[in-house]
């Protein structure tokens, strides 16, 4: 018998897995017997003893509730098996243990004797973490692939009707003669038409398939005519803006636009959460440039109330706002940090809540590959006088937006002639010289790749001066075919102006 209990010793001194032996009641926790492996579970020294051991006491339970909970479970089950609980170590810290155990009935006071193994599982709980992290930044991946396709569909149909908007009303406009409140009209619905077609871009960039223009860029530039733009709306808020722009900054290659469509964006964010908070802010903005990454570094710095811990993880989430309904959409900061993705970069933040929020653009001076981008509006120029009188074919399925497009070319000059789609558009190549198309990408039957293809086959030459218009540039194929092409595009909606710039650039 002696040689039972001193082997039962050993192994309950030597067992990698925590003992423990005690009552624990509503109000009490009072230790019997607790090995090493315990202590060193909870923290405590070797030399400890056993009764200050208490690793069931109240204040050794991070969630308050916990507590209550086990002690009914052991009371009406009388056992426990592999119950995970997050508990508090001596020093504070935080551990994540499982318990196997059993309870004698409680006593007439509540309390219940214990005999308990406790393992720790921290390790354990932190890959299963880590696991399920995984696993929702794959159905987020999933999830916004899907919404990608999704939007560039959207972006297609949205676009062609937008375009015929804009087309008319810029023809109407240019009306000689016309009453003040029906030129104001027109000028509402140019602006708002404007207004839709930049949502259906930020959209797309959200979906990160939208082409770029890149060029080297002087941030201090950018930062400097956004602030501008912001000067008035400040100025009459009480918002005092300080600006620390480094000297001797390297440019980047970068899309400017979409740089002060960042920045723009989290001034005004900054702005209204300054506001929102204390009625007035101050805002800085400052710049340097890191030689060791070889990148610039833009922070926007406000000293408004800051962002919950628990809502940074989801600031850049599609859709996810804490402003007030209809106060914002929930895509700024996604369009942003998509931008900033896009340019090679990185978007991030640092906030605690009462004290303020830091925004951080980091945009490494030179990037990849120059992408096919968009036709950029240019400066207007004089009229190339030879333009005029060529001869144009418009290839284009949406009826109302060929016709805007006919006339306001025939008004310029110009000989048009129409087709709806591909098959009309090479019919039509066997009867008459042209000296360029204008094509949309996507129509029935023949679409403007195809069409494209049999061109080039049939009259390179004018093949070179097509002119491609698009609702829709999210696919890789039509980004690769417009690269391989080396034709101009223009995304939808686009004004009249613009094209008759890009055409006579191309008969030129």
């Amino acid at each position: 018998m002696e040689k039972r209990a001193a082997a039962f010793a050993r192994l309950f001194e030597a067992v990698r897995e925590g003992v423990y032996i005690g009552t624990i009641g509503p109000d009490v926790c009072t230790t019997i017997a607790a090995n090493p492996h315990l202590k060193l579970i909870f923290g405590y020294s070797n030399e400890t003893p056993e009764a200050d051991v208490r690793p069931f006491d109240a204040h050794a339970f991070l969630d308050s509730q916990a507590r209550p909970a086990l002690l009914e479970r052991l009371t009406t089950d009388g056992a426990v098996a592999d119950y995970l609980l997050r508990m508090r170590r001596a020093d504070e810290s935080a551990v994540w243990i499982e318990i196997t155990a059993r309870a004698d009935p409680p006593a007439d006071d509540g309390n219940l004797r214990l005999e308990a193994l406790i393992r720790d599982v921290s390790e354990r709980k932190k890959l299963d973490d880590e696991k399920r992290d995984i696993y929702h930044q794959l159905l987020q991946a999933e999830k916004m692939a899907a919404l990608g396709q999704t939007i560039s569909g959207v972006a297609h149909e949205l676009n062609n009707p937008l375009a015929t908007i804009l087309s008319w009303a810029e023809r109407l406009s240019e009306q000689p003669i016309m009453e003040p409140s029906l030129r104001r009209g027109l000028e509402t619905i140019l602006s708002e038409s404007e207004r839709a077609a930049r949502i259906v871009r930020n959209l797309l960039t959200f979906a990160r398939k939208r082409q770029t223009t890149r060029a080297m860029v002087d941030v201090n530039q950018v930062v400097r005519a956004t602030l501008a733009l912001r000067a008035y709306e400040q100025r009459v808020t009480n918002v005092t803006v300080i600006d620390a722009l480094a000297a001797g900054l390297p440019q980047v290659f970068a899309d400017g636009h979409q740089v002060q469509q960042v920045l723009l964006n989290l001034v005004i964010n900054a702005e209204q959460a300054m506001l929102s908070a204390n009625g007035r802010g101050i805002l800085v903005v400052r710049t340097w440039h890191d030689a060791d990454q070889e990148s610039v570094i833009l922070e926007i710095n406000d000293d408004g109330p800051g962002i919950p811990d628990d809502v940074q993880p989801k600031i850049f989430d599609p859709f996810f706002t804490t402003k007030e309904v209809g106060k914002g959409t929930g895509l700024g900061l996604t369009v942003a940090y998509a931008i900033v993705q896009e340019h090679g970069g990185r978007l991030r933040l640092e906030s605690r809540p009462g004290v303020g929020t830091s925004f951080y653009v980091e945009v490494p001076v030179s990037g990849g590959r120059l992408p096919p981008g968009p036709i950029t509006r240019k400066p207007p120029s004089e009229p190339d006088e030879a333009a005029p009188g060529a001869s144009v074919l418009i290839v284009e399925d949406e009826a109302a937006l060929a016709a805007a497009v006919t006339d306001a070319l025939r008004d310029a000059g110009y000989a048009v002639q129409r087709a709806s789609d591909g098959e009309e558009a090479l019919a039509l190549l066997t009867e008459h010289a042209f000296d360029a198309v204008i094509c949309d990408l996507k129509m029935p039957r023949l679409d403007g790749k195809a069409f494209y293809k049999a061109l080039a086959a049939r009259a390179p030459g004018l093949a070179r001066r097509v002119v491609f218009v698009t609702g829709d540039v999210a696919g890789t194929d039509a980004e690769a075919f417009l690269e391989q092409s080396g034709c101009r595009w223009m995304a939808k909606p686009f004004r009249l102006g613009e094209l008759l710039r890009v055409l006579r650039e191309v008969l030129t």
